[in-house]
């Protein structure tokens, strides 16, 4: 039960079943995904034995912790998702096996993305009838990228991670987004798949009414972003909009939240592949996801006031010094 204030009086609100379902959500299904592969773990083929090590085994969920907590803030500051700081990032100074950062890295853009989803959806801002063809793309990709990324070697994943940041960065700084893109016509597939909408904009109080064109091209694109999202555990956030608003020409609004609604699905797919290999650790992931999460609350506080083109530039630093030891790690030059 909450309380809201009408009329000067505090009234009180109650909360539906499915309002309290969906808020528990993403405890729910990071805790099932923890506990699976606490249980995968346990097979002896799963993962070989860590070696020996003197340090105390609560010092490394801490500096997760305050790590990720940090990687939460600039996320949001820099627009960015968790997962394209966090793997290239703990990967790179961190000594964990490059297939756990993954697996981690899936799980916590899919606990921001679980977290948003539904509330996006029930503000008419993701929509339903853009996401399903996508995230049945994407999500199928991201399976066989997963199982690509755990069977290329260490040094191959890590050149081609490190290509990859490096892309995203210069996607960043080239890149530019379109509010409100001019499509004359919606295409053949578009209209046969009926995708297209109104919502309402609060900024300016108008009703909006989008379509959307090109979809053939956006969707044969979804199948390589799906790929590197389970190749890398980055999630998909970084590629979706800009296709979505770009190429294929849906307002921002409804490209950022179409977006964060498909990284629940393409990630819950990529995810459950590295927990079936015994590839997410439990004391790595709950960490990173409770700071990760607590680090959003503070950024969206901190947005208010922060100058954004500072912290983007701030952002596309810290991606660009990740992305070229990745890229270096990879090739043998810098370990």
């Amino acid at each position: 039960m909450s309380y809201v204030r009408s009329e000067g009086k505090l009234i009180a609100k109650k909360h539906s079943f499915l309002d309290v379902i969906l808020r528990l959500l993403p405890v729910i299904i990071v805790f099932v995904l923890c506990i699976s592969s606490a249980v995968a773990s346990t097979e002896p083929s799963a993962v070989p034995a860590a070696s020996e090590s003197t340090t105390p085994w609560w010092v490394w969920p801490l500096v997760l912790f305050i790590v990720t907590f940090v990687l939460g803030i600039f996320a949001v500051l820099g627009g960015v998702g968790g997962g394209v700081l966090f793997v290239p990032i703990i990967g790179g100074f961190f000594p964990f096996n490059l297939d756990f950062v993954r697996g981690a890295g899936l799980l916590v853009a899919l606990a921001g993305a679980l977290a948003a989803g539904p509330g996006l959806l029930k503000k008419g801002m993701a929509d339903l009838r853009l996401s399903l063809p996508v995230a049945l793309i994407a999500s199928s990709s991201a399976i066989v990228g997963a199982m690509i990324g755990l069977a290329l070697p260490k040094n191959v994943v890590n050149i081609a991670l490190g290509a990859t940041i490096l892309g995203i960065v210069a996607i960043m700084v080239i890149a530019k987004k379109s509010e409100y893109p001019e499509v004359k016509q919606a295409d053949n597939l578009s209209t046969a798949l009926r995708i297209s909408g109104i919502y309402h904009e609060p900024s300016t109080g108008q009703d909006i009414n989008w379509k959307i064109h090109r979809t053939p091209q956006g969707l044969s694109l979804f199948v390589i972003i799906g790929i590197m999202a389970g190749m890398f555990g980055l999630g998909a956030g970084w590629a979706n909009v800009p296709v979505l608003n770009l190429l294929m020409g849906a307002p921002l609004k409804v490209s950022v939240a179409t977006s964060k609604f498909l990284l629940s699905i393409t990630d819950t797919s990529a995810a459950w592949i590295y927990v079936n290999n015994g590839a997410v650790l439990p004391m790595m992931v709950v960490p990173s996801i409770i700071g990760i999460m607590l680090g959003s609350i503070v950024g969206v506080r901190i947005l208010a006031k922060a100058k954004p083109a500072a912290i983007r530039y701030i952002v596309i630093g810290l991606l660009l010094f990740s992305g070229t030891r990745a890229l270096l790690k990879g090739l043998g030059i810098w370990n």
